[in-house]
């Protein structure tokens, strides 16, 4: 489970906070719409989350712990459960499919022979199978946006953290990119997407989390981008 407890987060130069007196609960296996305007707290949540930034006030947990108090090991071990994908793919330009996704495991000291086995898997579950040896440049956004996904996967995560991954597509690759995050999370992976895609999160009915100026305002198990009410 995750659990933001009292959360504020506040930056240097702001006479607002981020998020503020922030509180939720999230448990693990479900499908999350973090959902609010520009500047509404979706990127902060998402980053305290992943411990690039910690709270000026309350506590994260994850599954009971802390994770302001985790050391070096235990934060490392902390996000390797958790794969993330970004609007902007991120892709290494000078290096093909394959060798950006065997990149995520480089970086975590995983052997040639386990790299070998996973890339080619994590490809295959992302519909990418027969594009290892291409560069990102010779694909389409879809298509490099599944690479991203592909290299979030590899590490078998627990948690997938999609931030906008909708924004640089059009509307059919959104759609089949949900698709497959559905999929994802239909195999146990928790999935969380901060998006401004309404259509698609109306379209889901899955649980969203609406947040503005950094307070949490609306939270549906089955919900839509806007409030109804």
């Amino acid at each position: 489970m995750i659990e933001f407890k009292d959360v504020t987060k506040s930056y240097p130069g702001s006479d607002t906070p981020a998020l503020a007196d922030f509180s939720l609960q999230m448990e693990h296996g479900e499908f999350i719409f973090l959902v609010g305007p520009s500047g509404a707290g979706k990127s902060t949540l998402i980053k305290l989350f992943f411990r690039e930034q910690l709270p000026t006030e309350g506590q994260i947990l994850f599954d009971g712990k802390n994770i302001a108090t985790f050391e070096k090991a235990a934060l490392l071990k902390h996000r390797r459960q958790i794969g993330m994908v970004f609007q902007d793919f991120r892709l290494l330009k000078q290096k093909t499919v394959f060798e950006n996704v065997a990149f995520a495991l480089e970086v975590l000291g995983k052997s040639a022979k386990e790299i070998q086995e996973k890339v080619p898997l994590a490809l295959a579950k992302v519909g990418l199978a027969d594009k290892g040896s291409s560069f990102p440049a010779e694909l389409s956004g879809g298509e490099q946006q599944r690479v991203g996904v592909a290299r979030a996967l590899v590490k078998d995560p627990l948690i997938l953290i999609a931030d906008e991954p909708t924004g640089n597509l059009d509307r059919d690759t959104s759609w089949q990119l949900m698709e497959l995050f559905e999929t994802i999370n239909q195999g146990g992976t928790t999935v969380i997407v901060a998006t401004h895609a309404w259509d698609v999160v109306d379209r889901m009915q899955k649980r969203v989390i609406s947040l503005e100026a950094g307070h949490l305002n609306r939270d549906e198990k089955r919900g839509s981008y806007r409030d109804e009410h």
